[in-house]
């Protein structure tokens, strides 16, 4: 079984839920995958040291045990996070596919580039389903 990580921003409700939907798409096709928000945790309180290490440690542990990261590409640019965590992906020779979510800004040209340029991008979660079923 593939195990998928679920990049993206986690700035509001939307984006979170928005990540959601696609970790079920992949759960419903019998994928395991990591969300941040849900299986590091939201920083809630005071955010220290220790818990900054936390997190980091466990999402470097997700991404090296995933094969396939999926980055929510939406904003008015790519989060810093989602383009460290895509760059990285890239570095490890992983499986990357972003969606724009019908975004209608340009999309950084490196960041295009490390998802095959272009090619690897898809537009909404029903592309992601097409995609997942072909």
């Amino acid at each position: 079984m593939d195990y998928v990580y679920i990049a993206g921003p986690l700035f509001d409700d939307h984006e979170r839920s928005y990540l959601e939907s696609i970790s079920k798409i992949f759960e419903e096709r019998g994928y395991e995958t990591f969300l941040p928000h849900r299986d590091a945790g939201v920083v809630k309180g005071e955010y220290t040291k220790d818990i900054k290490d936390q997190i980091f440690i466990t999402d470097i542990e997700a991404l090296n045990k995933a094969s396939i990261v999926v980055a929510l590409l939406t904003g008015r640019d790519v989060d810093s996070g989602t383009a460290a965590e895509i760059g990285y992906a890239f570095a490890k020779e992983k499986t990357i596919i972003g969606i724009d979510a019908n975004n209608v800004k340009f999309l950084n040209i490196f960041v295009r580039g490390l998802l095959g340029r272009g090619e690897n991008i898809l537009n909404s979660l029903e592309d992601l389903e097409r995609y997942l079923d072909e």
